[in-house]
């Protein structure tokens, strides 16, 4: 029962019991009243009556008598007037029984008021003559009493009502601060760090307002000075000491995205050859000041293309990869040429004419990353072969064949849903070593019975427009899952963006969700950072709606470089899951201890759990538990 139904059931019962004491008080108080004034009237009638027989009763048979007494009966309040002489003979007896009308019998019942009678000695010449007996008729009592009751009810009844509907309107306005206060805590609870403006009244109630405001502002800024840290902290994780270019961790993140987007792009492996020599002769310092130097160059390749999104990163030692989203063939010539005769002014510098040399590859959505690159190190080599500080691109004539055999594997598979589906990545709790999550794994094999590459494949089933398809037979296969397994952990579906942008396909989750609630909150719905990030208001409001059917959403790849922590407070998903590369490692760094517990203190505010995924190193297991997530897989 709601706390204003509370107040007003209490009130009115209240306002109730002091009626009817009231009520029951006045109306006695009425009936005492009227029984006295019943009594002096008798007995002020029996007093008058006796004084004007006086004269009169030295002859009993005067007529006069029946007379005086017939005047006075006659009016109509008296039950009875007897008159009997000095030897208490009946000389007069006259009676009424009337009933007033309009009295209800369960009135008179409930209050009884016996007939007063009152008498009066009459006397002649000194000598007791008689008495005279008068009774009052109570039916005019009751009619005037009735009268008074029904009245007094009738006023009563207005005020209570009155008074209700001013109580009322006044618990409205005074709970009417509760219920924003109740629904700022529940924005707060949300990630809505919002204040209640206009205070109430009501000296209780606002410093309840006051209270919540101050909280809502100090969540506010810790959340704001996390967002900052985190920012800053995975900032500093994705980029090389000692370069500032991206690390490898980030390419293999942007390879995978790109390939997403369908997006031509061309991928630049450069390494500096003659390193070795260089380390021995030169030492450590004019390395560093060497390779900083190189990052330079391939930074303002980047400057002097603004047009071109180019993203540069080292791996390691003096191996160097530029990516480039761009087609034109003859524009990624023209760069490579630019850096090839960067590269040899800055040999020049070093007294090495023959530095570095470039093997460029255009991406194929169809291969993965590891295929790229290998294509890349062809051309790399074959630049080795042309002549100092060269370069070599790759052609694409071979990607038309690829694609038409990727097309008849995807549309055989999904149309006769002749792939399977495994559970891997299980992620325990660090607290209760149980079981959380795992994940839904799509294994498709060629002609040949291999496995193939799931990455190309959901790639070409996305190009294809066939992913919606797959992700619906792939959530039937899992729902069928838990109900003949019966497990109780949570089960991680991927779904493309392509998916949840269809109409068809949310009303047909929604029909499922409505169908199997009993099992549907198994189900968490797993997205990319980045496809999230570049899809930013289509998740939003996917992630919404899945809320409200009780479902949940797990945001996986989770760093910084993807999708930024004000962000993923906006978003509010149920679960983040860690990039593998900040669980690699983190024992002997530091600063992917901060950031980690930076993001868990995060998600304690905004109740988002925490995940890590494939920790190899038992160290780096135990100190991501030290941070305080929920758990991870191995």
């Amino acid at each position: 029962m709601s706390l204003f139904k509370q107040l007003l059931l209490l009130i009115s019962v209240f306002f109730l019991i002091l009626f009817s004491v009231n009520f029951t008080l006045s109306i006695n108080n009425i009936k005492t009243y009227l029984e006295v004034e019943s009594q002096g009237h008798a007995q002020d009638t029996a007093t008058s009556l006796g004084l004007s027989l006086s004269p009169h009763m030295i002859n009993t048979t005067d007529p006069i008598i029946k007379t005086l007494v017939s005047a006075i009966f006659d009016r109509g309040y008296y039950q009875g007037i007897r008159l009997v002489d000095a030897n208490n003979k009946e000389l007069v007896s006259l009676s009424n029984d009337k009933i007033v009308e309009g009295v209800p019998s369960w009135f008179i019942d409930y209050l009884p008021m016996s007939p007063v009678t009152a008498e009066s000695e009459i006397s002649s010449n000194w000598l007791r003559s008689g008495v005279v007996y008068v009774t009052i008729n109570p039916s005019f009592a009751y009619s005037k009493l009735y009268k008074q009751a029904k009245t007094s009810f009738i006023y009563s009844l207005i005020t209570l009502v009155l008074s209700i509907g001013l109580l009322m309107l006044l618990l409205r306005i005074t709970l009417a601060s509760l219920k924003r206060i109740n629904e700022c805590a529940l924005h707060i609870s949300e990630g809505h760090f919002e204040t209640i403006e206009n205070l109430p009244w009501t000296t209780e109630v606002k410093n309840i307002t006051v209270s919540i405001n101050a909280m809502s502002q100090k969540i506010k800024s810790s959340i704001i000075v996390l967002n900052n840290k985190l920012d800053e902290m995975g900032a500093t994780l994705l980029r090389d000491d000692l370069s500032g270019l991206y690390k490898k961790s980030v390419f293999d993140t942007d390879m995978m995205n790109l390939m997403m987007t369908y997006r031509p792009a061309y991928l630049m492996l450069i390494k500096v050859d003659s390193l070795p020599d260089l380390i021995r002769d030169r030492g450590n310092n004019a390395i560093d000041l060497l390779l900083q130097a190189f990052a330079n160059t391939l930074k303002q390749v980047a400057e002097r293309h603004p047009e071109t999104f180019i993203k540069a990163y080292r791996f390691y030692g003096g191996e160097f990869v530029m990516l480039i989203n761009n087609g034109n063939s003859e524009q990624i010539e023209l760069i490579a040429k630019a850096l090839s005769n960067d590269f040899l002014e800055l040999g020049k510098k070093q007294s090495k004419t023959d530095l570095a040399h470039i093997g460029v590859a255009p991406v194929n959505p169809v291969c993965t990353p590891e295929m790229m690159l290998d294509s890349a190190h062809e051309a790399y080599e074959q630049a080795r072969l042309i002549g100092a500080n060269s370069y070599y691109l790759r052609s694409d004539n071979n990607f038309a064949r690829d694609i038409s055999h990727w097309k008849e594997l995807v549309f055989n598979c999904i149309n006769n849903s002749d792939y399977s589906l495994s559970y891997a990545g299980q992620i325990k709790s660090f607290e209760t070593s149980q079981l959380l999550m795992e994940e839904v794994v799509i294994q498709v094999h060629d002609k040949n019975d291999q496995l193939v590459a799931i990455g190309p494949f959901i790639a070409m089933a996305e190009k294809l427009a066939k992913i919606i398809e797959l992700d619906k037979g792939v959530i039937t296969q899992v729902l069928a899952h838990i109900l003949s397994t019966r497990v109780t952990h949570a089960i991680a579906v991927n779904l493309s963006i392509d998916t949840i942008k269809n109409i068809g396909f949310r009303l047909w989750l929604e029909k499922l969700f409505k169908n199997n609630p009993l099992i549907i909150r198994q189900l968490v719905f797993s997205f990319s950072a980045y496809a999230v990030a570049k899809e930013l208001e289509i998740c939003l409001d996917f992630i919404q709606v899945i809320h409200q059917w009780g479902g949940r959403v797990m945001i996986k790849r989770f760093e910084s470089q993807s999708m930024s922590p004000e962000v993923t407070k906006k978003l509010n998903p149920d679960f983040i899951r860690l990039a593998r590369e900040i669980g690699k490692g983190i024992s002997l760094s530091p600063q992917k201890q901060e950031f980690v517990q930076a993001l868990q203190q995060m998600g304690d505010l905004l109740n988002i759990i925490v995940l890590a995924e494939n920790v190899e190193a038992d160290n780096d297991y135990y100190s991501l538990k030290a941070t305080g997530i929920t758990g991870a897989s191995r």
